[in-house]
């Protein structure tokens, strides 16, 4: 087990635990980015009808509910590096079942177990990141944890327009990058934490404990899902292009990736919740300027660019704030707390935001990621007004 630096200072021992952690997150990155459009494509080539796509790419979220909460006792009785390298595997495996079991009958159980191991990938890595991390440095950590998941997006998207979606070559090269994922891993085992019992608390408790850390993950899901599900129909509503419709998303995402440093390094200066409410409200007035913006392509690609970015460090500010909070075996509790939110919002967050422009089309998208921040930012403004009284008594 790698000891907590006693100092702010990172020595090659925790970059390295680190560099795994990052590594974990990065296959996931891979994995969802490069999974989600080939499966559909692929179904779609089977004559697989969209409703049943539909059902299948949500069974994802499921996956990821139901599984994540046993992870840290798993992890606590085989070990982190043993349960991280297992789920590697299977995930590769079950990436190239999907092309030898050419079937929407087996498809089913094969999203759940693929998606299961990605969500344990994610709750164990970011258990490690931030248990390594410097409390210091944890916000410029999780900045460069964020932006490495980010990059990991990118990745699957660009290797499949490299060598296309048909055959075995996207399965084999996505397993190939997974199998990749152990070396770092395998080379950092000596430095992992342990998980010594799991946690004496439910989801519940870590929500009650951390409430603006958990519903960070919750909010950002809904926004990051909702908007790069609908933004594409909202150009198109707004009388754009298919190409420029698509080249929104693209604003969005660099949002994301440019953003999480410089807001990690913030977290490690501010109060966090402070910082948290801070990215709120600038999310809920960069949608609320939206329609303004909609006028002019260019405007409204800056616009989303820093929309997308203030959105995207509810992530990366909420799990520096949560490992801020808690330790040890409870950390790794709260942190399948965070992810399970995680994918409650990508559940939720397409039929809000969706339906938000279905009530008041065009612009009710707008208005839907505006009202889902601006009831976060309330939920952050009413902790910190409790913390407050609460240190004046």
């Amino acid at each position: 087990m790698l000891d907590r630096p006693a100092s702010d200072t990172l020595d090659r021992a925790h970059v390295a635990a680190m560099s795994a952690a990052i590594t974990c997150v990065a296959v996931v990155g891979i994995g969802l980015s490069l999974s989600i459009p080939l499966l559909s494509l692929e179904m779609e080539r089977m004559g697989v009808s969209s409703t049943v796509i539909g059902i299948n790419t949500a069974l994802a979220g499921l996956a990821s509910i139901v599984t994540v909460p046993f992870v840290p006792r798993l992890a606590a009785r085989i070990g982190v590096v043993r349960l991280l390298i297992l789920a590697i595997f299977i995930g590769a495996a079950s990436l190239i079942g999907f092309k030898l079991l050419h079937d929407i009958r087996w498809w089913f159980p094969l999203r759940f177990v693929f998606s299961a191991t990605l969500g344990v990938l994610f709750v164990l890595s970011e258990f490690w990141i931030n248990e390594v991390a410097p409390p210091a440095r944890r916000g410029l950590v999780m900045g460069i944890y964020a932006t490495v998941l980010a990059l990991g997006f990118a990745v699957g998207p660009t290797l499949l327009v490299l060598i296309g979606t048909q055959g075995y070559a996207p399965y084999c090269a996505g397993a190939a990058l997974f199998l990749l994922g152990t070396v770092p891993i395998a080379l950092a085992r000596g430095l992992s934490p342990e998980i010594e019992g799991s946690g004496s608390r439910g989801v519940l408790g870590y929500v009650r404990l951390a409430p603006a850390a958990i519903f960070a993950a919750l909010v950002y899901g809904a926004v990051e899902t909702g908007g790069f599900a609908i933004l594409p129909l909202y150009g198109l509503r707004i009388g754009l292009d298919a190409e420029s419709a698509a080249g929104l998303v693209s604003m969005l995402a660099l949002g994301h990736v440019v953003f999480q440093i410089p807001f990690g390094l913030l977290a490690d200066r501010f109060d966090r919740r402070r910082l948290l409410l801070a990215s709120a409200l600038g999310g809920a007035i960069g949608a609320a300027l939206i329609p303004a913006a909609s006028a002019s392509p260019f405007w409204l690609a800056i616009l989303l660019l820093i929309w997308g970015g203030l959105t995207g460090t509810l992530y990366t500010v909420g799990l520096a704030h949560l490992g801020a909070s808690v330790r040890g075996a409870e950390l790794a509790g709260a942190n399948a707390a965070f992810l399970i939110f995680y994918n409650v919002g990508l559940m939720v967050g397409p039929p809000i935001i969706g339906g938000g422009m279905d009530l008041m089309p065009p612009q009710g998208f707008a208005h839907a990621m505006c009202g889902v921040l601006v009831a976060y930012a309330g939920l952050v403004l009413w902790r910190l007004r409790k913390t407050a009284s609460a240190l004046t008594k």
